[in-house]
């Protein structure tokens, strides 16, 4: 056979059977999302300024797609414009939490800045709790067929030194082998990332990592979401917002005259 040009050869595309899929939108209890505009307000009331803060949205391990509740951590650092997160209080914090609860993203606020989009801080912040709650909300999504070239296939017991040495991969069975497909598991992990303003707008996004158990090849992907608020008739009691309002008041740390190599770094 003749070819035209090389554009004519292709390629035959590996099999792919799907298993699952990731989130493409965000579900989040309404107790949750008043919740986090409480915080939002208790800090203006308690430190006479608005100030960022972040928290955990949080899930139960049987519902990881759904935003149950937001836990609030012990904050690093608190500027009118800017907060940190790092690793070690993600560990704490997850430890603090019961069995059945598990975090699967991150929230924060912008206070009263008019920036309602997530910031280049923010964008590492996404990558630190996606590599944190990558393992407990992993899931298989697909099985993915991994094309060998020059695929030997030896029989148990039944070859020499000479025969091992051929090909780029070996496959020992117990039985003769004409044909095989060798298929590796993908599996794919999540974290949401949700960002709100003092005058209620709100703006989030998925965070996704995919992987190949044998291939280890590795795709990780942002995209905006939309959210959907489920009303389960639970709301914010005033013991409930007296009970936060402590916690707010333990928890963020507002730093008003930061040092200037930290205000380099911003």
């Amino acid at each position: 056979m003749r070819f035209k040009d090389l554009s004519q050869l292709k390629r035959p595309k590996p099999l792919i059977i799907t298993l699952g899929s990731l989130p493409q939108r965000i579900s989040m209890v309404k107790y949750a999302k008043d919740k986090a505009f409480k915080i939002n307000e208790l800090v203006g009331v308690l430190f006479e300024k608005s100030f960022e803060w972040y928290g955990f949205t949080l899930a139960n391990n049987d519902h990881p797609e759904l935003i149950a509740d937001i836990g609030l951590p012990q904050n690093d650092l608190n500027l009118q414009d800017y907060t940190t997160l790092g690793s070690q209080r993600i560990a704490e914090f997850q430890e603090s939490l019961p069995e059945d609860v598990m975090i699967n993203g991150w929230i924060h606020s912008h206070g009263a800045l008019n920036y309602r989009h997530f910031s280049n801080t923010d964008e590492k912040n996404h990558f630190t709790v996606l590599d944190f709650v990558a393992a407990r909300t992993r899931k298989p999504l697909a099985k993915k067929e991994i094309a060998i070239q020059d695929l030997v296939f030896l029989q148990k017991d039944r070859f020499e030194q000479k025969d091992i040495e051929k090909g780029s991969v070996c496959l020992i069975a117990d039985g003769r082998i004409t044909e095989a497909k060798i298929m590796e598991t993908i599996y794919g992990s999540f974290c949401y990332s949700i960002v709100i303003g003092d005058e209620g707008w709100h703006e989030q996004q998925i965070h996704c990592r995919e992987r190949g158990i044998l291939s280890g090849h590795t795709t990780v992907r942002s995209q905006a979401a939309n959210i959907e608020f489920v009303d389960t008739g639970r709301s914010l009691s005033q013991s409930d917002i007296s009970d936060l309002s402590n916690e707010v008041e333990e928890k963020i740390k507002p730093h008003t005259d930061p040092p200037p190599e930290l205000i380099e770094r911003m």
